[in-house]
């Protein structure tokens, strides 16, 4: 079979059984058998590797940012959920980060949008006007990744 017919084979594997597609990969990066990857699917699931991540750093700053709001904004409700959430939230961002430390620029950049997004889902969830909220997050990003900090 030559190298071509190889790589159109695990094209259609790709679709028809991922996981394993996902082993014959394996198996040819291990055998340095280069030629015969199937580059397209192989470069598409390792760019989404960090897309997934990236994904789930700002839903997690949106929730945690949100419950931070709530906590700081309607201080007669306070709940051990809402300090539950938290810090999970924030123990999976740093977990996260402690896996991909070039991760924590994507954070910062991305910080002020989950802001926004975190105060409309306040609102939401609270009932209270978004104008409650300031336009800029009053949390330095430092204190909400900081493990025991409140507002």
């Amino acid at each position: 079979m030559n190298i071509k017919n190889t790589a159109q084979n695990l094209a259609t594997l790709y679709d028809a059984d991922f996981a394993k597609w996902i082993d014959k990969t394996v198996q040819l990066l291990k055998e340095r058998q280069f030629a015969e990857l199937d580059l397209e699917n192989l470069i598409e699931e390792v760019e989404s590797l960090v897309r997934s991540d990236k994904r789930e750093i700002r839903s997690r700053l949106i929730k945690l940012l949100s419950h931070l709001l709530k906590y700081a904004y309607q201080p007669e409700n306070r709940s051990t959920s809402w300090i539950s959430t938290i810090v999970e939230q924030r123990r999976q961002i740093i977990l996260i980060l402690e896996d991909s430390p070039s991760l924590r620029n994507y954070l910062s950049e991305n910080y002020a949008g989950c802001y926004v997004k975190a105060m409309k889902e306040a609102a939401d969830e609270t009932g209270l006007a978004i104008a409650t909220f300031p336009e800029q997050c009053p949390f330095a990003e430092a204190d909400v990744l900081t493990e025991s900090w409140l507002p």
